[in-house]
């Protein structure tokens, strides 16, 4: 990876940009960015549309309301002057500046990381920092060790996938997967599921447990869990003594109905983690070991594939839920 080399900084692109709070990004023709000291040009070839563009977009993220008009998306996969293909993140609706669903962006070169050549350029866009997030919630959160047991809530979403097959890679012995979509078992299975729990809207945290139990032969000793709520709270009964949970998202509730003694009486753990606690160096060999299993084929995640000039109505796909995937945006 030559950064050294650059691109023509003149010129006109095309870019999603954000106009209006809560609504799909329109395709507009801009003048390529200029980078400033540090930064580096990047030639776009894939940006995917993940939950966090859309929140920031919402205009009532926790990080407040971005300066509009802005181009959104908080990464991107590119190729440099030299012809190296790197993957990098933005702070677009986070901070001011754009981000990655256009045609050219401009990168701090710290922020870079080297892809190895040939790799996809879309499915690590669709992997990103989904899987980012389910290695490091795994590995350097949970503490995954060879041998033991792992239960993924949430497997049919893009972090559940990505964290059924890198808990295989690191070495566990056993994966249960738990997804709410009953067309996923089969594809969860081929993922490297020893077993799926369907989960149900009726769920009681008793009856989930059991089944989750059984499914799983026993105990587990680490559950990677995006979901929270009720799902979360059963899983804390399906760990071994020592076990721990490790939360990423709450999409099935902002509270979980577990007791002080379910905690207590098996000594267990329960870990937030967050993509904004990584450093750099972190994020990088994270993303680095990814790229490697996906380059083998060892790693994979369902997605879809569209233009940018559809981007208005994958936007709106992909907030509404009927994409099923995570949608990849080629410039």
């Amino acid at each position: 990876m030559n950064t050294s080399e650059s691109m023509p900084t003149t010129g006109m692109m095309s870019a999603a940009v954000l106009t209006g709070y809560g609504e799909p990004p329109v395709v507009q023709r801009r003048p390529r960015p200029r980078p400033a000291a540090g930064q580096v040009l990047v030639r776009v070839d894939a940006a995917p549309i993940t939950p966090l563009d859309l929140l920031c977009a919402s205009g009532s993220s926790y990080l407040g309301a971005p300066a509009l008009p802005y181009v959104p998306g908080v990464q991107g996969v590119g190729t440099l002057a030299d012809g190296s293909g790197v993957w990098f993140p933005t702070r677009a609706g986070m901070a001011p500046g754009d981000g990655g669903l256009a045609g050219y962006a401009a990168v701090a070169v710290a922020d870079l990381v080297p892809l190895p050549d040939g790799v996809d350029h879309r499915l690590i866009a669709a992997l990103g920092y989904s899987a980012i997030a389910a290695w490091s919630a795994l590995t350097m959160r949970g503490g995954l060790r060879p041998g033991e047991d792992v239960l993924v809530l949430g497997a049919s979403g893009t972090v559940g996938q990505a964290g059924v097959q890198l808990a295989r890679l690191v070495g566990a012995r056993r994966v249960i997967a738990a997804a709410r979509s009953a067309a996923a078992a089969e594809r969860l299975r081929d993922l490297g599921a020893d077993a799926v729990v369907p989960l149900r809207a009726d769920d009681d945290v008793p009856g989930l447990a059991d089944r989750l139990r059984d499914a799983a032969g026993g105990p587990v000793d680490l559950v990677l869990d995006p979901l929270f709520g009720v799902p979360a709270a059963a899983s804390l009964r399906v760990l071994r003594p020592g076990g721990r949970l490790v939360n990423l998202g709450g999409s099935a509730g902002a509270t979980a109905p577990f007791e002080s003694a379910t905690l207590r009486g098996g000594a267990l753990r329960v870990l937030g983690y967050s993509n904004n606690e990584l450093t750099a160096q972190q994020r990088a060999a994270a993303l680095a070991a990814i790229a490697g299993h996906a380059h083998a084929g060892r790693l994979t995640v369902d997605h879809q594939v569209r233009p940018l000039d559809e981007v208005a109505a994958a936007w709106q796909a992909q907030a509404d839920g009927s994409a099923g995937a995570r949608i990849v945006i080629t410039p």
